[in-house]
């Protein structure tokens, strides 16, 4: 049997982008659900989704994923590999 230790606690989401965020936007009973832009949801009934929102000047808290992986990398791999890096 292997020994698993769990050396911290780390969190991506549409909340926040660290633990302290994400569980103080749940406190104050925030939602992450926002109309959806990560892509052209036009053939799809539903225009909402709780998605992650990028790093941008309308957001400075958004999500920055080059603090994390190179873009080389990042082209390479799918944005939840992203999310698991970071957190």
């Amino acid at each position: 049997m292997r020994r698993v230790v769990v050396t911290g606690l780390g969190l991506i989401t549409p909340l926040g982008n660290t633990v302290q965020s994400s569980w103080d936007a749940l406190l104050k009973s925030k939602s992450g659900i926002v109309p959806i832009t990560h892509f052209d949801p036009h053939d799809i009934p539903c225009k909402i989704a709780a998605q992650v929102s990028e790093k941008s000047e309308d957001n400075p808290n958004g999500f920055n994923s080059e603090q994390y992986i190179s873009n080389k990398e990042k082209r390479r791999v799918d944005q939840f590999i992203v999310y698991g890096v970071a957190a």
